[in-house]
């Protein structure tokens, strides 16, 4: 996983790097993007039906071969002066859709590995590592390297990363379902937390054992993968607190999100007399303070109040972008940032940890693609929508919506799902 993380970060500024070589404009890079991103849209919900039905580390060393292997072609190329911006833009396709497929495996092994009480800190791992060398380490590395030789060294590293991954995978294998108990005790055991009974199967809200195997849908293996989605969903509107805070997700990424990465620029240049080096600096310490935040719950026991935890750092976390508009200091700026970002990072790893405690183990895959999926459904649109928006409101007023609904539909979510009530009866601390 942090090879992948790495990769991704480099991978991710190198592309602009090439790009800018080719002489390209910044239509050509959109274009590299979108189709990028389509790859990881694409496959979201795939992903979540392989890692229920395959060997997740199959299907882990599967994508990382694939990626490699086209990521290493993208190398040569580019060393020679042969790469197109249409192959930058179908490798960039491809690589997105490992990613896509990357995580719903990953996130299904690791129950299969760890004992419950590791997984907070596995979480905390990952919440801590992804935007240092994402967000920092990977750009930065692929900024060095493109100005000493080329983007095509990027590229490189990218592939050496995935090769690292590739020799780590073959000596990994995730024991099947069928051989474990609850989330990786001896099988045949079974844990009481409450009223939901967590053995090997998985976790059913209604008590009743679900099988180790899901049903398969005919019409051949299309037929099969969309079985696999719908059962996904229905188990997700069936699931209160899934289902809330799915819904409490899409409502926050939408209103603030897009805000964020579109008018923060703009604020910084117009309110603090700053260029694209001060925004870069901001969002470093935003990735910072999300890192931190992550490292430091994950040392901590998990806790009682989970669910509640979990809305209320998100949706209150939001609440300090309410000055954004308003304030000419620096200070404060980093601030405001340094809040939201640890916020982030204490709820990506809560979470986390929530859906590999509480979802069924067969079904884990197709719930961490359709969070997934659930979580890029609407950042487009709200980048889209936030630009012209700002023509017509002021963009002051625009942070104050984007700081006040999140917390608004976290109190609604919380109430309407019920999940002060739902986290007593299922506690998840021994």
């Amino acid at each position: 996983m942090l090879a992948m993380v790495l990769g991704q970060g480099t991978w991710a500024l190198s592309t602009v790097f090439q790009v800018m070589a080719d002489g390209g404009d910044p239509v050509a890079l959109s274009t590299v993007t979108a189709i990028g991103a389509a790859g990881l849209v694409v496959f979201a919900l795939i992903g979540g039906g392989a890692a229920d039905r395959l060997p997740p580390h199959r299907v882990l060393l599967g994508v990382v071969v694939v990626v490699t292997s086209v990521v290493s072609v993208v190398t040569v190329l580019s060393a020679t002066g042969n790469l197109a911006t249409w192959q930058l833009a179908a490798a960039s396709f491809v690589i997105f859709s490992g990613v896509a497929m990357f995580y719903p495996s990953y996130s299904a092994s690791l129950p299969r590995l760890l004992p419950p009480d590791k997984l907070l800190a596995a979480n905390g791992v990952e919440g801590s590592a992804r935007p240092l060398l994402q967000a920092a380490a990977g750009p930065a590395l692929a900024g060095l390297l493109a100005a000493a030789w080329g983007p095509w060294a990027g590229f490189a590293v990218v592939a050496i990363c995935g090769l690292i991954a590739v020799v780590i995978l073959l000596g990994l294998k995730v024991p099947p379902l069928e051989h474990l108990g609850p989330q990786g005790d001896p099988e045949g055991a079974t844990t009481d937390t409450g009223s939901i009974k967590i053995t090997g199967s998985g976790v059913d809200p209604a008590g009743t054992a679900l099988p180790a195997e899901t049903p398969g849908g005919r019409g051949g293996a299309f037929g099969r993968v969309l079985a696999d989605m719908r059962e996904g969903v229905r188990y997700t509107v069936k699931t209160p607190w899934l289902l809330g805070t799915l819904v409490f997700a899409v409502i926050a990424i939408f209103f603030f999100l897009g805000p964020l990465e579109i008018l923060l620029p703009f604020v910084v240049r117009d309110s603090l007399g700053g260029g694209a080096a001060e925004v870069g600096l901001l969002l470093g310490v935003m990735g910072v303070a999300s890192s931190l935040g992550a490292m430091i719950v994950a040392g901590l026991p998990y806790p009682r109040r989970y669910l509640t935890m979990i809305v209320l750092v998100w949706g209150f976390g939001t609440l300090p972008l309410a000055f954004v508009g308003y304030t000419s200091s620096w200070l404060a700026m980093v601030a405001i940032l340094i809040v939201v970002g640890a916020s982030d990072g204490i709820g990506q790893v809560l979470w986390g940890t929530l859906l590999q405690r509480r979802v069924p183990g067969w079904m884990l895959g197709r719930i961490s693609s359709l969070d997934f999926f659930v979580s890029l459904l609407l950042l487009p649109v709200s980048m889209a929508v936030v630009g012209p928006l700002s023509i017509v409101v002021p963009i002051p007023v625009i942070f104050v919506i984007a700081a006040l609904v999140p917390a608004v539909a976290a109190v609604i979510v919380w109430w309407l799902a019920r999940m002060a009530a739902d986290e007593a009866a299922n506690p998840l601390r021994s």
